[in-house]
């Protein structure tokens, strides 16, 4: 038994060591320019089949990355949504958006990797499927859309989707810009990632609630 366990918590340990040196090289050079060999280096395992090992393809390995921040959102959401309760304010919604990735950000300390990682993947007409698809799978992230689009009865619902696309985008290059400067020590427009998430939502509130202009 404890021969087991050891071997299950090496395997563990060999598994996390992988997928933050694969975050953070796919991060800071894109997926596809990063070999599964340089991962393996990268998180010191001499066999450089490791990655296939435990993980299968690159998307596999790209899947694995996002959910395992996915998890930790996904509770920080859950939060948010128990604390704002059936609030009628549009604000308050948004934070439920945004607050919990800013707050996982600053959680992980610097430098972080995790924001920039997305924004690569997301460039990737193969992989973008991947990323979107574990953001839809969140429970909480569907109620706090929901929540938000019952607050705005008014808007059409090619509206609403396309202004959900631009939130989204607006909060993910946002994060990579940040973490970016963070780890490169250049300054930034706000001090902490509390106060940038404020920033990010009072320009989100802004997208969602400015006028509709209909061709013609």
């Amino acid at each position: 038994m404890a021969g087991r366990t050891a071997r299950a918590d090496k395997v563990s340990a060999t598994r996390e060591a992988i997928l933050d040196a694969a975050e953070r090289l796919f991060a800071e050079h894109g997926v596809y320019a990063v070999s599964n060999r340089q991962v393996s280096e990268a998180a010191g395992q001499g066999n450089n089949a490791a990655v296939g090992y435990h993980f299968g393809t690159k998307a596999d390995l790209v899947r694995a990355i996002a959910r395992r921040h996915a998890v930790l959102i996904e509770d920080a959401r859950v939060r948010a949504l128990a604390a704002t309760g059936d609030s009628t304010d549009v604000r308050d919604w948004v934070d439920c958006l945004v607050r919990p990735v800013t707050e996982h950000l600053a959680g992980l300390g610097s430098p972080t990797w995790y924001a920039r990682f997305c924004a690569q993947v997301l460039t990737d007409p193969v992989l973008h499927g991947i990323v979107v698809e574990e953001s839809l799978s969140s429970p909480s992230l569907r109620q706090a859309v929901d929540e938000l689009n019952r607050r705005l009865p008014e808007l059409p619902a090619d509206v609403r989707a396309e202004r959900g696309l631009m939130a989204r985008a607006l909060i993910l290059h946002t994060c990579a810009e940040r973490e970016r400067a963070l780890a490169e020590g250049t300054p930034t427009p706000r001090a902490t990632w509390s106060e940038a998430a404020s920033g990010m939502a009072d320009a989100i509130v802004g997208l969602w609630l400015a006028p509709v202009t209909r061709a013609g």
